[in-house]
């Protein structure tokens, strides 16, 4: 590999990325619950060695762990479906709100253009029937989803334990594909990995523990009805970066509409969310994960999507980790460190056009690992 020409080489990068993402769309049911299962049992590591130093048998002390992941998805779960219970018992006042509402937009639509309030109501009883004769295969497809996650759920605890089980296994099999040299550094990728998901993903579980107490705190004290379960969708939903924040601001414009009926709170609800985002993004996140995932915000939007295009809303939320991941791999790679730059947040001072250090100091870099590497493999 390494004495082909470069154009070669580059060709064949891109093929294996298009033959990546071949492989995950139709390999979707296999590849994505074990890629959860990875994250998060790099994520119960600590909890599963805390446990072993107690003593307590290994596969038991697995156990343990998924018994507490699970608990705390099940009151997260409980959390939100009471919540929700709650809204929709006040199914009376957000009828009568919505038909307010509705009424003050047909007349506003009625003013501002030709279209009066029978025709609008045609117009929604047209649309409606198309829908309905598209109803079947809907449901059909829902079907096939929920049927599709409940295989996911039931696949990802034996998935946990199984890879928490053979770790070592799999941590040989990975250095078996690389010389003796180069295991100093497999071994520092290894390591980063571990890290950057452990501050990730609990990094993520703070975040919507203190996303649903100050943005519901704050709305409640602006008046605002079911201001935890705003809180709550939108902590929930921002973790899908930046596309969910979008969402949780449509939702929580949504929910307010529902349970009121003065303009007043809407505005209140945006500047409230926009506020504790900023608070967010700029001040509690960095410091909770830090600089651990270094992946740059046109990198991330665009693995997001092509993660949500590929495979759903599963690929969304483990966009951004698995990107991390590479970043790590490719940093560590002597003949990948382009695509390392390319995830990176790390902006050049000045431009590579302009500046010639800024164009041959990845060749230098490379140079030096290789001389490194050879001294490693001489010694």
């Amino acid at each position: 590999m390494n004495k082909l020409p470069l154009t070669i080489r580059r060709s064949i990068e891109l093929i294996g990325i298009c033959a990546a993402g071949v492989v995950i769309v139709f390999g979707q049911g296999v590849i994505m619950p074990l890629l959860t299962a990875f994250f998060i049992a790099l994520l119960l590591l600590p909890v599963f060695r805390w446990f072993r130093k107690y003593k307590i048998p290994e596969a038991l002390s697995i156990v343990l762990c998924i018994v507490l992941l699970f608990l705390v998805i099940a009151g997260i779960a409980f959390f939100l479906s009471w919540q929700i219970g709650s809204f929709v018992s006040d199914i009376e006042s957000i009828k009568k709100n919505l038909i307010i509402h509705w009424n003050n937009l047909s007349q506003w639509i009625s003013n501002k253009t030709n279209y009066s309030v029978d025709q609008q109501l045609a117009m929604i009883k047209q649309q409606g029937s198309k829908l309905g004769s598209n109803a079947g295969s809907q449901l059909q497809g829902a079907a096939v989803s929920l049927s599709g996650i409940f295989v996911f759920l039931g696949l990802l605890p034996i998935y946990i334990f199984l890879i928490m089980f053979y770790r070592n296994l799999l941590l040989r099999f990975v250095y078996l594909w690389f010389t003796e040299a180069q295991h100093p550094k497999v071994k520092e990728a290894v390591e980063e990995t571990e890290v950057m998901v452990k501050y990730y993903l609990l990094g993520l579980l703070i975040q919507i523990a203190y996303l649903t107490i100050l943005l519901g705190g704050i709305l409640m004290l602006f008046g605002i009805k079911h201001a935890i379960l705003i809180g709550i969708t939108f902590a929930i939903l921002n973790l899908i970066p930046y596309l969910g924040a979008l969402i949780g601001n449509l939702i929580g414009v949504l929910l307010t509409l529902t349970t009121s009926q003065e303009l007043w709170q809407i505005w209140a609800v945006l500047g409230t969310i926009a506020f504790v985002q900023f608070l967010d993004n700029n001040i509690l996140m960095p410091r909770i994960v830090g600089s651990k995932v270094k992946v740059n915000a046109l990198a991330s939007i665009v693995g997001i999507v092509v993660g949500g295009t590929l495979t759903g809303i599963s690929g969304m939320f483990l966009s951004i980790p698995v990107m991390a991941l590479l970043k790590i791999v490719f940093d560590k790679s002597a003949h990948l460190q382009q695509w390392g730059v390319l995830l990176g947040d790390a902006r050049p001072r000045q431009s590579p056009i302009s500046n010639r250090i800024f164009r041959i100091k990845t060749k230098l870099e490379n140079k030096r690992n290789e001389e490194t590497a050879g001294k490693a493999k001489d010694k």
